[in-house]
């Protein structure tokens, strides 16, 4: 028998410990690595976290403005969110293992 969510030790045990580990890797991925492009941490917003219970996910949803991003506003739409090129993702961790499992562009 093997034991639930619940009783096995988690890495990622606090929001601020989850939130950490989102930004760390969306420095990553799309800051280039060495900061070149701009993005530092203070310039990444938290939009909001999520914790599921039943999987063990955490849900990370995080901002920032790029001015490099040109993103898909091509519809003439003035009501868009995007007039501003600011950049929204979700970063999906798993809580035991302490590993990014997705990242979901908005």
């Amino acid at each position: 028998m093997n034991p639930g969510i619940g009783l096995i030790k988690r890495r990622l045990e606090k929001e601020n410990q989850a939130v950490a580990l989102a930004t760390s890797h969306i420095l990553k991925e799309y800051g280039g690595g060495d900061g070149s492009a701009g993005l530092t941490a203070d310039s990444v917003s938290v939009l909001e976290t999520k914790y599921d219970t039943d999987s063990g996910d955490w849900y990370v949803a995080l901002g920032w403005k790029d001015g490099n991003y040109s993103g898909n506003d091509n519809d003439d739409n003035d009501n868009d969110d995007n007039d501003d090129n600011e950049r929204r993702v979700v970063v999906q961790m798993d809580s035991i293992l302490g590993t990014v499992t997705g990242v979901r562009e908005l």
